[in-house]
């Protein structure tokens, strides 16, 4: 059963290639950070200060494609962590379908701000468990 979660901080750092974020169990106790990419964590952080560019990025652009093509996106789900790699789907509904959508977490998330509403963000509750054993 997925967790409900929530980004909780962004730590960019100019001249550092990785860039973390925070996520945090909604209502909970647990949380983990997270390793990205630059590009995402600047346009993570961007959204989530309110900015919003005037011509669409690609994030903007992927949601742009969903709705055009009649998909509506439901949410983000981390579905595994493996050799300290996370993995996410991006589930979107199409058709009366659920279509899930590998794509790397940072992604999904940059997607999910580029939502009115912002989507929900899961975890899979073995892949939190085994990051808080990790993280012992």
């Amino acid at each position: 059963m997925p967790v409900a979660i929530e980004l909780t901080r962004i730590i960019t750092k100019d001249l550092d290639a990785e860039q973390v974020i925070y996520l945090k169990e909604v209502g909970g106790t647990r949380g983990f950070p997270m390793l990205i990419g630059e590009f995402e964590a600047k346009t993570i952080e961007r959204r989530v200060k309110g900015f919003v560019p005037p011509r669409p990025m690609t994030h903007d652009l992927i949601v742009s494609i969903v709705e055009h093509l009649g998909g509506e996106l439901q949410d983000v789900v981390i579905t595994e962590l493996k050799d300290q790699t996370y993995y996410a789907r991006l589930r979107i509904r199409h058709n009366g379908e659920l279509i899930a959508v590998d794509c790397r977490p940072s992604d999904a998330i940059a997607v999910s701000l580029c939502c009115n509403p912002r989507l929900p963000l899961y975890i899979e509750e073995d892949v939190l468990n085994d990051v808080m054993r990790y993280q012992q």
